[in-house]
């Protein structure tokens, strides 16, 4: 029995979302990876050393891009 484009490797019906709009999730995932970006002390947040608060950045940003990208590609439900 073939596979529809509509099922998975375990034969569920879940339809495959492939929208360009996907490839904005790269973002998150690659900036961490980048660590001569955030490899410095300065500029202080409240105190905060530039790595802590570009984490937290970060983090902030990946849950954006998601809700982004899930919003755009019409997979809320």
């Amino acid at each position: 029995m073939q596979k529809t484009e509509t099922e998975d490797a375990h034969g569920a019906g879940t339809p495959r979302h492939r929208s360009a709009w996907n490839h904005l999730l790269w973002i998150p995932i690659v900036l961490p990876l980048l660590t001569f970006v955030f490899n410095h002390d300065g500029p202080r947040v409240f105190g905060f050393p530039f790595f802590y608060w570009f984490q937290l950045l970060c983090a902030v940003l990946s849950m954006v891009t998601i809700a982004l990208v899930r919003r755009l590609t019409g997979r809320d439900r």
